[in-house]
C-alpha cells in the first residue's frame, strides 16, 4: 500500500512541477519588459539586448541549429513517423525506379527530431528563466554578469560540465538514441519480410508482447520461458560456485602451513592471462564428438563410443557450468584473497579460545564478513551472467539445436544469445527488440530487489 502511496505521489508531483513551471512562464510574460517578451519569439535576443553577447550568442546559435534540423530535415521524416511510410520502391509512370519511403529512416530520424523538439523547449525555458534573472538583478539595481565572467565561467568553475558536454552527446547518440530505437522496434512488425527501403514496416502495437508470452501455435511462449529458465539457472551457478569455491580456494592458499602459495596463485592466474576468446573456443574443440577428450577416452578404453557432449541438451548444460568454474574461480580467489587478509586475526583467536572449530568459525565469521563487503559484487556478477555472451556462445554456439525452440534457440542458449541468433541469423529484429526488454526487465528486478536485501546495504553499520 505505501508502495503504490508512494508512485502515486511521485507521479501527483510531476504534474504539480508541470503545473507551477507553466505558471511561472506565464507569470514571466505578464510581468517581464520588452526584451524578456521579446525573448519568448527570438531565443537568445533579450540577452544578447542587455549586453550579455556571451550567455545571447550562444543560445541564439544553439537554438538555431536545432531549427535548422527540425524545419531542414527532421520534419520530412516526422510527419511520417505513425505510418512509418507509405509509398515502397517501385517503378514510376516514366519507367524509372522510385526509391519510396525507408521505414527504417522515417523511425530513425523521427525519433531524433523529437528529441531535438523537446531539447529545443529545453534551450527555450532556460531562456526564459536567464531573461527574468537578468530583470530582477537590474531592478534590485545590480550589474549583469560580464561577458568575460561569462567566458571565465565556462572555462573555469563550470569547466567539468564543459568537458563532459561532448561525453554525453556522445552517450546520448551511440546509447540512448540506439536504446530508444529498439524498444520503438519492439512495436513494429520490422523483419525478414519487411527490410527497408525494399519493403516498409508499421506499428503493430503489442502484438509482438503477446506473441513471446503466447505458448502453442506460432507463439514464441514456449521457447521464451525455456530460455529464460536456463539462463535463471546458469546465472545461480556461475555466480554461487564460482563464489564459494573461490573463496574456498583461498582459504586453503592462505592456510598456515601451506608451501607454494605464490606459485598457486600464479597458475591460477595464468587462466586469466589466456583470452577467452581463444581458450573457449579451444575447450569447445576439445569436447567435441571428435576432439582431443572422447579420442584419448576411446583410445583408453573407457568409453565405448563418444560422449555427446555439445549435442546432448543435460551434458551440454553440466559442462558449460563446470568449465565456467575453471574461468570464474581465479577471479574470486583474487577478490576473497584480499578481503581475507583483512579479518582481523583476533576473532579467530577469540572463537578458538571460546571452543569454536573451523567449521564454526567460517559460518561466524569468515562468511559473514565476505557477504557484507562482497554483497554488492555479487549481484553485479549474478548480472552478468545473465548477459554473459562469451561462454556460452564461444563455446558451443547455444547448441543443441531442437525442433521444439523457434527462433533458432538451442539449448544452452541465453535470452542473451538467442537475442543475438534472431538479429544476425533470423533478422527478425522485432522480436529480438522484444526479448532485449525482456532482460532489461529480469535484469532489472532482479537487481531492485536483491539489492535492498543485502547485509551492506540494509545496515551500514550493523557489521562492525
Amino acid at each position: 500500500m505505501e508502495e503504490k502511496k508512494s508512485i502515486g505521489s511521485r507521479i501527483g508531483a510531476f504534474f504539480r512541477w508541470i503545473g507551477r513551471d507553466l505558471a511561472d512562464i506565464g507569470i514571466t510574460f505578464a510581468r517581464g519588459d520588452w526584451k524578456t517578451r521579446i525573448s519568448f519569439l527570438v531565443v537568445g535576443l533579450g540577452q544578447i539586448l542587455r549586453g550579455q553577447y556571451v550567455r545571447g550568442i550562444s543560445v541564439l546559435c544553439l537554438a538555431a541549429a536545432m531549427l535548422f534540423y527540425i524545419f531542414g530535415f527532421g520534419l520530412s521524416y516526422l510527419k511520417d513517423i505513425l505510418t512509418l511510410g507509405t509509398q515502397g520502391r517501385g517503378f514510376n509512370p516514366d519507367g524509372t525506379i522510385s526509391l519510396g519511403d525507408n521505414s527504417f529512416l522515417i523511425l530513425l530520424y523521427g525519433i531524433l527530431t523529437i528529441i531535438v523538439i523537446l531539447a529545443l523547449v529545453l534551450v527555450w525555458r532556460i531562456n526564459l528563466r536567464q531573461n527574468r534573472e537578468a530583470q530582477e538583478l537590474l531592478a534590485q539595481g545590480k550589474a549583469l554578469p560580464s561577458n568575460r565572467k561569462d567566458l571565465y565561467s565556462v572555462l573555469d568553475r563550470n569547466f567539468d560540465k564543459t568537458l563532459l558536454a561532448l561525453p554525453v552527446l556522445g552517450i546520448f547518440v551511440f546509447t540512448v538514441l540506439p536504446i530508444i530505437f529498439m524498444i520503438c522496434v519492439a512495436f513494429t512488425n520490422y523483419d525478414y519480410n519487411h527490410q527497408a527501403p525494399a519493403k516498409l514496416f508499421t506499428w503493430v502495437g503489442l502484438e509482438n508482447f503477446r506473441n513471446i508470452f503466447s505458448i502453442g501455435g506460432e507463439g514464441y511462449g514456449g521457447t521464451f520461458f525455456t530460455v529464460l529458465a536456463w539462463t535463471l539457472i546458469w546465472a545461480f551457478f556461475a555466480t554461487f560456485l564460482n563464489y564459494f569455491l573461490g573463496m574456498a580456494v583461498a582459504i586453503m592458499i592462505n592456510k598456515k602451513g601451506i608451501r607454494f602459495k605464490k606459485l598457486w596463485r600464479t597458475i591460477l592466474v595464468m587462466t586469466i592471462a589466456v583470452p577467452q576468446f581463444v581458450s573457449l573456443l579451444y575447450i569447445g574443440k576439445m569436447f567435441a564428438s571428435d576432439g582431443l577428450v572422447n579420442a584419448y577416452l576411446l583410445k583408453w578404453g573407457l568409453i565405448q563410443k563418444a560422449i555427446p557432449f555439445w549435442t546432448n541438451p543435460t551434458y551440454a548444460r553440466i559442462l558449460i557450468i563446470v568449465i565456467n568454474l575453471w574461468i570464474g574461480i581465479p577471479y574470486m580467489m583474487l577478490i576473497a584473497t584480499g578481503l581475507l587478509m583483512n579479518i582481523p586475526e583476533d576473532l579467530y583467536e577469540s572463537a578458538r579460545i571460546d571452543g569454536a572449530n573451523s567449521f564454526q568459525m567460517f559460518f561466524k565469521i569468515t562468511l559473514p564478513y565476505m557477504l557484507f563487503v562482497t554483497g554488492p559484487f555479487l549481484l553485479t556478477q549474478f548480472i552478468g551472467n545473465l548477459n554473459n555472451f562469451n561462454v556460452i556462445f564461444l563455446l558451443n554456439q547455444g547448441r543443441p539445436q531442437s525442433m521444439n525452440l523457434k527462433g533458432g534457440a538451442g539449448y544452452t542458449d541465453l535470452l542473451v544469445t538467442w537475442l543475438y541468433k534472431m538479429t544476425i541469423n533470423d533478422t527478425d529484429y522485432k522480436m529480438a527488440a522484444v526479448i532485449g526488454i525482456m532482460v532489461f526487465i529480469v535484469t532489472a528486478v532482479i537487481s531492485l530487489v536483491v539489492y535492498n536485501f543485502l547485509p551492506s546495504v540494509k545496515d551500514e553499520e550493523g557489521f562492525q
